[in-house]
């Protein structure tokens, strides 16, 4: 190798260090490598330009926009409202039930405004059948998965890897060839999920109550015995209050020193600070009782009007400002006008000093205000939101269903047999172009806010798609990407192609799993293409291995944004997302290595 191919690949792995660590947003992190490369003289500015002009990333960008239109008109609403059976049945006919539809909207749809719509309605009508919604919150998101591998526009990472086929001379996807494996996986999935999955996913429940209520999701908040409290003097045994059982006091900080109420018998004292444990219907219960005060903030009566109060969720997106600050730092209150009640992360409760943690995507937050908040960030990127009443309903009008349903169908259809149409000047309608006029349509008919247009587009992941191409370019000119196809090919070539597809498939799974799907793509995307090269095989094979495997992301909430979401509603933890994402990964793995060669020759 050379002195290029060494600088490319240490950077690549500095990139992936930085993704995993979630040092910057993976945008910036790849941005920020590409500049680096074409600093160095590795790549051209035309090189490092040329993403930001590919089909392929500013479909991606469009296609943002036609998911908005479907999100503003109803129709997701209204399908979850409709969706899920009355009655509480067999666990694999519910499961079914819910995943087979997901999947299909997915098909066709940006995967995260499906996940945010249909979360909290699965959450509620789980818990009405008095099951752990547990059990069906990954099942959502892997649903979405199932269908996301299934066509062209399922995942942007298919969007992807078609561009970079297109620019290296290649024939590009077809709206469905992907269906050939993709479905296959999607049935194998949900049997999975359906028979056996589910058993992985234990329901939630508090040990030390004996209560029936099913994942009771507890929270704590840090209160204060005021002066002249009532409850001064009060006895905590096994860690309540005689006078006031809905909530537990799990322990008290006293002169710098926590006791355990738990164990302990406890006389309350002024000054003392409790971190009391509570469910989310308990927030207004706490604030109610008289004597103490909350810490991260004294004065809530005089903040908003008592009738107005209520309790919020949202969980913190990617984009929120705050993320790496503590509370305290950020000044949550005087930027949103709300107060943080409470923080819920990888299925664990933050127990004390709430103010001194540091902000995480996918934080869950509650938060007391008023109005104000939901109307005016109910639409934000910054929150996915989810009120205690449920998600925020907004007015139905049948015209603009109509109208969403017939502009979607025009750009499925026009995508699926441009081809066939007339050429415009040479040029053959695609899916760039069919994507385009729907979002264009969906504008003037005012299915989505216009003005509001650029708000719907997620700019990290198209800076992302953009920076993966001078990326993937790097790691072709400067040879590095030719050596390490070497590598894998000496390793196996004894066992030919299938072995070497069985390779590029898991190195594009690992690094989907520990950084984001688009950046795995540009990763391994040279890589197959100088493997087949050196072969003397068609790559295509190899370019529909890392569209599965980089979108087939299971066993961690970090590695796709749907599984993230989803983290906290479920109350989920890390090892979770393990013990049923890697046998679905194994899966899926196995089926791709058997039938791909046979659906794509090398």
């Amino acid at each position: 190798m050379n002195i290029e191919s060494y600088i490319v690949i240490f950077v690549i792995i500095a990139m992936v260090v930085a993704l995993a660590k979630d040092a910057m947003r993976p945008g910036l992190v790849l941005f920020s490598g590409a500049v680096f490369f074409m600093a160095t003289g590795i790549i051209t500015p035309q090189e490092m330009s040329a993403g930001f002009a590919n089909r392929g990333m500013l479909t991606v960008g469009v296609l943002f926009l036609v998911s908005e239109g479907v999100r503003y008109s109803g129709i997701l609403n209204k399908l979850a409202r409709n969706l899920l059976p009355d009655k509480k049945r067999s666990m694999p006919r519910m499961l079914l039930t819910l995943m087979l539809p997901i999947s299909a909207l997915s098909a066709f749809l940006n995967n995260t405004p499906v996940v945010i719509i249909f979360a909290p309605v699965v959450k509620r009508w789980a818990e009405r059948l008095k099951i752990s919604p547990s059990k069906f919150l990954i099942p959502l998101s892997y649903a979405t998965i199932f269908g996301g591998i299934c066509t062209l526009i399922g995942t942007s990472t298919n969007l992807v890897v078609d561009g970079m086929m297109q620019e290296n001379g290649f024939k590009g996807l077809n709206m469905f060839e992907l269906t050939r494996i993709g479905i296959v996986i999607a049935l194998a999935g949900w049997i999975y999920v359906a028979f056996i999955g589910h058993y992985l996913l234990k329901t939630n429940k508090k040990s030390n109550q004996s209560s029936e209520r099913i994942d009771s999701r507890e929270y704590y908040f840090n209160l204060k015995v005021t002066k002249n409290s009532s409850y001064i003097g009060e006895v905590i045994k096994k860690g309540q209050i005689e006078n006031n059982k809905n909530v537990t006091i799990a322990a008290i900080e006293r002169n710098n020193k926590m006791i355990d109420t738990l164990t302990e018998r406890v006389v309350l004292q002024e000054k003392d600070n409790l971190l009391v444990c509570g469910n989310e219907e308990n927030v207004e219960n706490i604030i109610s009782m008289n004597g103490f005060e909350i810490v991260t903030h004294e004065n809530i009566e005089q903040m908003f009007k008592q009738e107005e109060l209520q309790k919020i969720e949202v969980v913190l997106a990617p984009r929120f400002p705050g993320i790496g600050s503590t509370l305290e730092e950020f000044d949550f209150y005087s930027r949103y006008k709300g107060i943080v009640m409470a923080i819920h992360r990888n299925g664990s409760n933050i127990t004390s000093k709430l103010t001194q943690e540091r902000l995480r995507a996918g934080d869950s937050l509650i938060i007391l205000s008023d109005n104000e908040f939901v109307d005016t960030w109910k639409d934000s990127k910054i929150f996915f939101l989810i009120s205690s009443k449920g998600e925020v309903e907004k007015p139905v009008k049948t015209y603009k269903i109509g109208w969403t349903i017939a502009t979607v169908l025009i750009m499925i259809l026009g995508a699926t047999f441009g081809q066939h149409l007339p050429t415009i000047k040479g040029n053959t309608p695609d899916m760039f172009l069919f994507a385009s006029m729907a979002a264009v349509m969906m504008a003037i008919l005012k299915i989505f806010p216009p003005k509001k247009y650029a708000h719907a587009i997620s700019w990290d992941v198209l800076i992302t798609i953009a920076a993966a191409f001078a990326i993937s370019k790097a790691l072709q000119t400067s040879g590095a990407a030719e050596h390490l196809a070497s590598i894998a090919i000496n390793s196996v070539k004894h066992m030919g192609p299938a072995a070497v597809l069985a390779i590029i498939y898991l190195l594009t799974m690992f690094f989907t799993e520990v950084v984001t799907n688009n950046a795995a793509a540009a990763i391994t995307f040279p890589i197959a293409m100088a493997a087949a090269a050196q072969l003397g095989v068609d790559p295509r094979p190899f370019f529909i291995a890392i569209c599965i495997a980089a979108s087939a992301s299971f066993s961690t909430p970090i590695g796709y944004q749907t599984n993230l979401i989803v983290q906290s509603f479920g109350n989920y933890k890390f090892k979770d997302y393990l013990k049923i994402g890697i046998p679905l990964n194994l899966l899926s793995f196995i089926l791709s290595v058997m039938l791909i060669p046979l659906f794509w020759k090398f």
